[in-house]
């Protein structure tokens, strides 16, 4: 996962001339208006639950937003809450061990949560019981019953909610979608996906400390000193001490879902974004560790097929962790192909190729693009987390709200059960549920 603070994005072909430029002028993007009326001056209150690897940065993100002001952070790992509270640029910051003292704090408007997805569902129905608004990091949840509860009760408080898809800020996304909807490369009936890493036995998928890349292991006698096994645990199992568990949580399924949570349900919401085509009717799941032999639970490689039947389109997904092979989303039509730049929340230019083969050997002449899409001064929008701040201000919907997390839940919920049963699931959209 990235940032929500701008990012550096590496170009993906490059293209000549002024030709590309003069086609993106004249194409219709997300209007550059914010949603409501006008915020206030007064910045938004802010505490943040959960201030480990995603936190630190949604935290850094916060503490340089002029529309916010950190008030409080909690951790139930004092070098984590340390660390935070040093960064919220608020010397009068409080810290929580207990995130329930945090609700109880008056100054604390809204909260952000970043800690492992199963303790998403108590620590949200938690902040709208305590009357705040809510910014929760994806997979949403761990279950559909959990994803209905929430949405219910953000409906009954109105309750300003955010889901933390960050690339929802891109306008790349809205720009595709009037093409593909004005029929720029036929209609579509296949996207691809796809997420890929590599890694060393000493660098492996998933095992990083702390922070994103940062493979240096504390001593694990000085961790327990210093974290609250129990309250890390929450509702899941009970168990002795785990370093593995608490710092590689993303690789064992009491704590989430494995890459349907944490990779696939990016690129399958950016898929949301450009087609709008909700939950898919069918999911299929074949995953297995195919590489990473250690005790992870949660296989490397994970691959998803989805099927939305009325518009006729299916949805592929590779998850590969044993290759630096990149994936970008290509939307396929009949007349041609629309390709992204980059993974799903850094999707921010994409290009448009006639109907031809992807590759040809390279003494052939290469396909080139016939439309080439960079972002204008016309297409800017709010980022990811300022959206959500307005909207706190304002009582609008976010970019990502409750009704967008409940398709974004079903949806990875769809490939993690149809892996689990070990067959093809559908969706039962009366019941609103698995099936």
């Amino acid at each position: 996962m990235q940032s929500i603070t701008p990012l550096n994005r590496r170009d993906f072909i490059r293209t000549s001339g002024g030709t590309a430029a003069a086609v993106v002028a004249g194409t219709l993007a997300a209007p550059a208006i914010l949603r409501g009326a006008t915020p206030t001056a007064e910045p938004v209150r802010i505490g943040h639950i959960g201030v480990g690897v995603r936190g630190t940065l949604l935290l850094g993100a916060a503490s340089s937003n002029p529309g916010c002001k950190i008030v409080a952070v909690c951790d139930v790992y004092q070098p984590h809450l340390r660390k935070a509270a040093e960064a919220a640029n608020n010397p009068d910051v409080k810290s929580y061990n207990d995130y329930h003292d945090l609700l109880n704090d008056p100054k604390v408007e809204a909260v952000v949560i970043a800690t492992p997805d199963h303790w998403h569902e108590a620590m949200v129905l938690d902040a709208i019981a305590a009357g705040k608004d809510v910014y929760c990091e994806k997979g949403w949840t761990t279950s559909v019953a959990a994803a209905k509860r929430m949405r219910a009760a953000i409906k009954k408080a109105g309750t300003v909610f955010q889901l933390g898809h960050q690339g929802r800020q891109l306008a790349a996304a809205d720009v595709a979608r009037k093409m593909l909807l004005d029929g720029a490369i036929g209609e579509v009936t296949l996207v691809n996906l796809g997420r890929f890493f590599n890694g060393t036995p000493e660098h492996p998928p998933w095992r990083w400390y702390g922070s994103y890349g940062n493979f240096i292991r504390p001593d694990p006698q000085q961790v327990i000193k210093e974290l609250d096994w129990e309250r890390w645990l929450g509702p899941a199992p009970k168990i002795d001490f785990n370093e593995r568990h608490f710092w590689h949580w993303r690789c064992y399924f009491p704590y989430g879902t494995g890459q349907a949570g944490d990779l696939l349900s990016h690129e399958m919401d950016l898929v949301q974004s450009v087609l709008r085509y909700g939950i898919p009717d069918t999911c299929t799941t074949h995953a297995h560790n195919a590489f990473w032999k250690d005790d992870r639970e949660a296989p490397d490689t994970w691959l998803s097929s989805y099927v939305f039947e009325k518009p006729n389109c299916s949805v592929t997904f590779e998850g590969c962790m044993n290759s630096r092979r990149q994936q970008t989303p290509e939307f396929i039509g009949r007349n041609g192909r629309l390709i992204f730049s980059e993974i799903g929340q850094n999707a921010s230019l994409f290009e448009t190729y006639a109907d031809g083969p992807a590759y040809r050997p390279a003494r052939y002449p290469q396909p080139q693009p016939d439309f080439f899409f960079t972002p204008g001064r016309e297409h800017r929008k709010p980022d990811h987390f300022t959206d959500f701040l307005n909207c706190v201000r304002t009582r609008g919907k976010t970019q990502c709200n409750e009704e967008e997390a409940f398709i974004e839940a079903a949806t990875l919920l769809m490939s993690f059960e149809s892996f689990r049963l070990k067959r093809m699931v559908r969706w039962d959209a009366t019941r609103e549920e698995i099936v």
